[in-house]
Parts: structure tokens; C-alpha cells; sequence
């Protein structure tokens, strides 16, 4: 089953980025991915849906821990919409190497990893286990911008 088949079953909508609509350069100047050789560097990906922030707020307080996962797997969602704007086939994703994540949370919150999961679980259901599972760090952070609750950059290897 190829990746987009798998995207459909799961009833996975992405992005369309190759409409200008990458939100990212919004909080400043930058771009949306860069490859070199075979690696793609993906810029930051939030839980931006429909142009709207995905459960504003920091995790541990407005936000539940729940809310966080589900921004975290709407930013997992965004970033695969990127690396089909950054290679054109998802057929091209020889495997995530990792993920650095960052939860805008409370001080006393230290389940940061659960929510992270919310990225890591999509791309693992997505790309399968050996492609969709790289190396991933998550750090608690007290702000991201537009009151995001959720924020990763990512390297994938690429064919």
C-alpha cells in the first residue's frame, strides 16, 4: 500500500502547501524546508488548522493534556503536507531521522513526551514503523508563538 493510499484510510486530509499557504514564514524570515543530498530539513510545524491555532494555550493549564496530543498529531499532519511540498511524492520518505519537539506548558508539567507522542503516532500510522519512527527529543517551553501549545522541526531521509 503506497502512503498516499495509507493518508486516505486513515481519512488523513493534508495540507496543500503548494498553494503559498505555509504558514511558518508569518513569524518571520525563513523557509520551509531545505534538502541537502539526502536529507530534508523541515523549518517548524505548528498546529495551525484551516489558518486557525489548534488549541491556543500552554499544556497543564487551558490546555489538557489530551488537547496537546491531538495539537501535536495535527502538527504531525502538517509536517507530512510539508514533505510533499518539499519532494512532490511522499513515495520519497526513506525514514524520519528525528524530531526535536516543544510544548508550551505550565512550570510543574512534566508529561512534555505524551504529548509529543500526538506527532510521533501519526507518523509511525502514516509511514509504517521503520520509516515513521525516528530519534525524538521534547522540551517544555513557557511560550510559542500565537499561543501554540505544540512546535517541531524535523530531518528526514529522503530517496
Amino acid at each position: 500500500m503506497s502512503v498516499e493510499d495509507r493518508i486516505r484510510e486513515l481519512g488523513i486530509t493534508l495540507p496543500d502547501f503548494d498553494d503559498g499557504s505555509y504558514y511558518g514564514q508569518n513569524y518571520g524570515r525563513m523557509k520551509p524546508h531545505h534538502i541537502v543530498g539526502k536529507v530534508l530539513y523541515l523549518s517548524g510545524h505548528t498546529p495551525v488548522q484551516n489558518g486557525k491555532v489548534l488549541h491556543p494555550g500552554r499544556v497543564g493549564g487551558a490546555v489538557t493534556s489530551e488537547q496537546g496530543y491531538q495539537a501535536a498529531r495535527m502538527t504531525g499532519i502538517n509536517m507530512i503536507g510539508g514533505m510533499k511540498h518539499a519532494l512532490g511524492d511522499l513515495a520519497r520518505v526513506k525514514g524520519l531521522i528525528r524530531c526535536l519537539c516543544f510544548v508550551a506548558c505550565e512550570p510543574d508539567f512534566n508529561d512534555v513526551h505524551l504529548v509529543s507522542s500526538g506527532c510521533s503516532d501519526v507518523l509511525a500510522e502514516v509511514f509504517g514503523e521503520t520509516a515513521g519512527v525516528g530519534g525524538r527529543a521534547t522540551i517544555g517551553v513557557q511560550s510559542l508563538c500565537d499561543q501554540m501549545c505544540f512546535e517541531t522541526w524535523a530531518e528526514v531521509e529522503i530517496h
